[in-house]
């Protein structure tokens, strides 16, 4: 079923939406959400909360590209979720790491409430539009899909240790961006 035909279904609120969504946009949902969340449980809880998120959304929303509607409400979710869990424990895998790398931008603030600004917001949005592929391909699926260095480096046939370097070089040039914005 096409991405038209599935938004058709949540508009007439026929619940075979969710089981469309689930088929279509269920792995892609969860590997984001487990990238983030590194547990099962909470993963599979986050997709279908973002199935739930959908349904409420649509109508009156009509999103453009279905899948990067899905991606963001299970990325938002998912984040909600680890802040949550984090406040009781520090948790693993590769979202702190991934953090901690961006946060070497920041100049040691805060990176969620850097991130918070919107200036902030539309100075990294200009900057990624503006690298080339496939520098923008891996900084995306590294920060915004949380893939692990080994995963990306999969994704694009390169060493980890190249992925690596050019993601260290795109934030040596993101915190150079940030300064000439003055946002540092």
């Amino acid at each position: 079923m096409d991405d038209t035909q599935i938004m058709d279904l949540y508009w007439s609120r026929n619940e075979s939406a969710v089981s469309e969504t689930a088929a279509k946009y269920g792995g892609y949902c969860y590997s984001i959400a487990y990238n983030i969340l590194t547990n099962n449980e909470d993963a599979e809880e986050s997709v279908n909360d973002t199935y739930l998120a959908a349904w409420n959304a649509m109508p009156p929303r009509r999103p453009k590209l279905l899948s990067t509607f899905l991606g963001k409400i299970t990325r938002n979710l998912s984040l909600d979720r680890w802040r949550s869990r984090r406040r009781d424990k520090r948790g693993g895998g590769e979202l702190p790491l991934a953090l901690e790398e961006l946060g070497e931008c920041a100049s040691g603030e805060c990176l969620e409430d850097v991130y918070a600004r919107k200036e902030l917001a539309r100075c990294l949005n200009r900057f990624v539009a503006a690298l080339p592929e496939p520098e923008r391909s891996v900084f995306v699926c590294r920060y915004w899909y949380v893939d692990s260095l080994k995963e990306v480096a999969a994704r694009f046939g390169f060493t980890e240790a190249k992925t690596a370097t050019m993601l260290l070089r795109t934030r040596k040039k993101l915190h150079a961006e940030f300064e000439k914005e003055g946002l540092l």
